[in-house]
């Protein structure tokens, strides 16, 4: 296994042991206290962990070389990974609206706000802080969609994290201050409030996914890419470029015009110098250059 695979195989593993303990501490404290805003993280948190276990197994089968059945290799599994994760955080949405709606409207639920309940989503926040940041370097590093996803998924964590909190201390102040009493639906606002972060992260994720398993192009990298060639000398024109990420490979095919008069070994080259160009910037391609004769 390369240092490659086994850094991305490492950070989706972390990202899940460290759901696994989070949904079993969320469990616990929502059920005790009848918190519906912390229930509905330990729901989020459980499809965080179902999440973070397909990143870890799309890393993991993404990771195998290319075969005669895969010539691009696998790197789409990712992608398709990305794709289930958003299904799971709309289905999440859809639960904690219908459960929130129904206890403002028909059910009222009493909830016991103690110092678990903060603790727990203190240490949410800590945890997703950490493997966010951890996911995003190795999604960076290595452009993997699947390690971005989850980076932004938990980045957003820490945001309704907060919101929970706050509706948390909402109620508190409901029972300190019998005026207040309408801060006790504070609870079910917030887990709303939840849902509308996990809908907002949920939409990005998607159209990232279908931009990739679509082979849309990175945005002005054909124009960057016909500028970079069009400057190498013996180059007359380049154009017919097409490119498609497979995970985190880009593959570019691109035809270049090039002195007729030139051997077949000066126009080899050539293509090898195109190459190298291309790699200054955008280091992990797959170049094919098609000289043709001027």
């Amino acid at each position: 296994m390369t240092d490659f695979v086994r850094e991305k195989q490492n950070a989706a593993l972390g990202s899940l042991l460290a759901a696994v303990g989070l949904t079993a501490f969320k469990i616990i404290i929502g059920l005790a206290t009848g918190s519906l805003g912390i229930l509905a993280e330990a729901a989020h948190s459980g499809l965080d962990l179902v999440a973070a276990g397909l990143t870890f197994i799309a890393v993991r089968l993404s990771g195998r070389p290319a075969d005669r059945d895969h010539l691009y290799g696998h790197g789409k599994i990712e992608n398709l990974s990305a794709l289930a994760e958003t299904l799971l955080l709309l289905i999440t949405c859809a639960w904690i609206i219908w459960e929130a709606v129904h206890r403002l409207r028909v059910h009222h639920t009493e909830i016991e706000v103690t110092v678990w309940s903060f603790v727990v989503m203190l240490t949410s926040i800590v945890v997703d802080l950490s493997r966010s940041r951890m996911l995003a370097r190795a999604a960076v590093k290595y452009h993997s969609q699947a390690l971005e996803a989850d980076a932004l998924h938990f980045t957003t964590d820490i945001w309704s994290s907060a919101v929970v909190i706050l509706g948390l201390l909402a109620v508190k102040a409901g029972d300190w201050r019998p005026g207040l009493l309408f801060l006790r639906n504070a609870d079910a606002v917030a887990a709303m409030g939840v849902s509308v972060l996990v809908v907002w992260v949920s939409v990005r994720l998607g159209r990232r996914t279908l931009d990739a398993l679509i082979d849309k192009a990175p945005e002005g990298m054909e124009q960057r890419i016909i500028s970079a060639v069009e400057a190498v000398q013996g180059v007359h024109n380049c154009h017919n470029v097409r490119m498609r990420y497979s995970g985190p490979i880009l593959f570019i095919d691109l035809h270049v015009l090039v002195d007729g008069a030139q051997s077949l070994a000066e126009a080899h080259s050539l293509t090898e110098t195109i190459e190298e160009v291309i790699r200054g910037f955008a280091p992990n391609v797959d170049v094919t250059v098609h000289p043709e004769p001027d």
